[in-house]
């Protein structure tokens, strides 16, 4: 049986036509409906001082989950079953979701790292057995820079999953030395020579106040712990000046840093 032209008009070309002329409207004002509303969320998240980067991210969240709405809807107009749309989508989502387990693990590592931020761009970490500076914090992985200029890529899951020290958290840190002179030398000198060093240092901070403390009595030294404090980006200089300035003292005062050592005695046989 042939249709008319009339009935297939009027049946079909029409009625589908308006279909998919109100499916393409709903898609094009919801997306533009969508972008608005994520521009002005965008907008206060950056007046309340968010986190750029937690802006982007969270804006990108937001628009795919409004973008989802608007397609569903424009589905809608079509005549497309959504529940059972949602339901294949949800199956497909399960199966991508078990082979790439791993993958999802390190973006749910990098939210959780944008949201809480153990650290941010510049800091110095120590994390998944890696330690450099931050350069990049991405959905799926970190970028690290090494102190001797290597670029370190880490998956999220493996920094979020361990322990993370961040050595530029705080703005002061304390350098914690073990200062050891011989037995024969005097205690009293040598504290105070390193307490002049120390003093004298112009990036050892006052407050709180550098200690010289007897730490313990090795085996082949007399341990001083000598804990001054310093600026977190003053640390690895005044370390390093610091065991300059107190061996050349040691040296030009007569007292010696030992080195482990051991007097063996030999016990001859009286029979041979």
């Amino acid at each position: 049986m042939e249709l008319s032209l009339d009935t297939l008009l009027n049946t079909y070309v029409i009625p589908w036509g308006a279909k998919i002329v109100m499916a393409l409207l709903v898609l094009m004002i919801g997306r533009w409906l969508a972008g608005m509303l994520i521009g002005m969320l965008k907008k206060i998240m950056v007046k309340g001082n968010i986190d750029h980067m937690l802006v982007g991210f969270l804006g990108n969240i937001a628009y795919a989950a409004l973008l989802a709405v608007v397609v569903l809807a424009a589905l809608e107009q079509l005549g497309v079953n959504t529940t059972s749309a949602l339901a294949i989508l949800g199956a497909a989502g399960l199966a991508v979701g078990l082979a790439l387990k791993d993958s999802l693990a390190s973006f749910a590592a990098g939210v959780m790292l944008i949201i809480f931020r153990p650290f941010k761009l510049g800091d110095f970490v120590e994390a998944g057995g890696v330690a450099g500076i931050v350069e990049d914090i991405r959905i799926f992985h970190s970028v690290l820079r090494t102190g001797d200029n290597r670029e370190i890529t880490m998956p999220n899951a493996q920094i979020y999953g361990g322990t993370i020290i961040n050595y530029s958290a705080r703005e002061t840190r304390r350098i914690d030395l073990v200062i050891g002179i011989g037995y024969n030398d005097n205690i009293k000198k040598a504290r105070d020579l390193i307490k002049g060093i120390l003093e004298g240092e112009e990036t050892v901070l006052k407050e709180p106040a550098p200690t010289v403390m007897l730490l313990e009595l090795g085996e082949s030294s007399v341990d001083f712990a000598v804990r001054p404090w310093v600026k977190s980006s003053d640390y690895w200089t005044t370390r390093a000046d610091l065991l300059e300035a107190i061996k050349a003292a040691f040296d030009k005062e007569g007292i010696s840093i030992p080195y482990p050592q051991r007097d063996v005695h030999m016990i001859q046989d009286a029979a041979t």
